[in-house]
């Protein structure tokens, strides 16, 4: 199995990139998310975490916003990785945008999005994902799918659709800030452009970016 890499428009250079990750960030997410795109999910995204003695974990989950400040995602605040990062707020992000033989690498920090945010987010959600987000203890040990389902069924009797289903006091969103973000560009021959964003403090205000190409 080896897959012959041939980057779009000839590949990534320096002089191509946005002065801010973000911006550069938002040209590629437009391109993977565009009509036409070979990925079906381009906000989905590698999470990886590590708990207090460091052992890792990871899981995909569904990029939920963006900006300058960071990437967004949801999840039950008594998930295994909210308790990773309730002891270890170090995070790795990955975007494997293989079909387009690109990737996205983000490490950085998570902090919890304020509760006005998360709320204004959950009431955007389907009325189902509501609901899924009170019937699923997240990562919690469940004696059976026919357990799950009656808990759903409970929850559907009781805020049926049409009616406003609070939001769960044990649900919420992280925002990763980013410390370095990597573009990798497949190129042929194993000779892939990677380019490295890594955050530089300016002053107690700003910040700069210092681009670095790494070896493939």
């Amino acid at each position: 199995m080896r897959e012959q890499y041939r980057a779009q428009d000839g590949g990534l250079l320096e002089g191509d990139l946005a002065l801010h990750p973000m911006e550069q960030f938002t040209r590629w997410f437009k391109q993977a998310a565009a009509p036409g795109s070979p990925l079906p999910e381009p906000n989905a995204m590698v999470v990886s975490t590590a708990d207090a003695e460091g052992r890792p974990s990871s899981r995909t989950v569904l990029l939920k916003s963006y900006d300058e400040a960071g990437f967004v995602f949801y999840t039950n605040y008594g998930s295994r990785k909210a308790q990773d990062l309730s002891a270890n707020p170090h995070v790795a992000l990955l975007f494997p945008w293989h079909p387009m033989g690109r990737q996205v690498l983000v490490t950085g920090t998570a902090e919890r999005t304020s509760r006005a945010e998360t709320e204004a987010y959950f009431h955007t959600r389907p009325h189902g994902s509501q609901l899924g987000a009170w019937a699923s203890a997240q990562s919690s040990v469940v004696a059976s799918r026919e357990e799950l389902d009656a808990h759903y069924a409970d929850l559907s009797a009781r805020y049926p659709q049409g009616t406003e289903v609070p939001v769960p006091p044990h649900w919420g969103g992280y925002r990763v800030t980013p410390r370095t973000i990597e573009f990798w560009q497949g190129r042929e021959n194993r000779l892939h452009d990677r380019l490295r964003y890594v955050r530089e403090p300016a002053s107690a205000t700003t910040t700069t970016w210092l681009v670095e190409r790494l070896s493939p």
